[in-house]
């Protein structure tokens, strides 16, 4: 089975994507580190290796269908932020962009009826539901802390 060039351009695409979101939650862990936070840190590099295999499994996925992998350049993420709540901003709107273009790639699969991409793509729109409600919790964590300390955020972080 041959995929379209257009919807293998678009994956190649999110393969990139997938890879700026591990390298800002890269970022994010080192910026956690630095404070202290040794909860939210192991918490963040899990989540840059999850979005690293996201972009393995859009990749494999285009080997699988006799796509042709073209990874783009990865474009700089953020090294550091103003604050924890600044961080879990960012990645709430990185997750909600994701969200976007997952979608925008299952419109693309089903207006060229590629069901195979579809049922690939399914993973993916429920895996976003979790990644946005995992950043969206820890966004009204930090609101509701307000000023107070942010050590108080490790107790909601689950220790691995």
């Amino acid at each position: 089975m041959k995929i379209s060039k257009t919807l293998n351009d678009a994956i190649n695409t999110q393969i990139g994507e997938e890879l700026f979101a591990s390298n800002g939650y890269a970022n994010m862990a080192a910026y956690f580190d630095g404070l202290g936070l040794k909860r939210l840190t192991a918490m963040f590099f899990e989540q840059s290796e999850e979005e690293r295999e996201h972009a393995m499994k859009f990749l494999h996925y285009l080997l699988e269908v006799e796509g042709d992998v073209a990874i783009p350049a990865v474009s700089a993420a953020p090294p550091t932020f103003t604050s924890v709540k600044a961080a879990f901003q960012a990645a709430l709107t990185w997750e909600k962009d994701v969200t976007g273009r997952i979608n925008r790639l299952m419109d693309m699969a089903i207006e060229e009826k590629d069901y195979a991409t579809q049922d690939f793509l399914r993973w993916f729109v429920t895996e976003q539901v979790e990644e946005e409600a995992n950043m969206s919790h820890l966004l009204t964590l930090a609101e509701g802390l307000g000023d107070r300390s942010i050590l108080h955020l490790e107790a909601f972080i689950p220790q691995k």
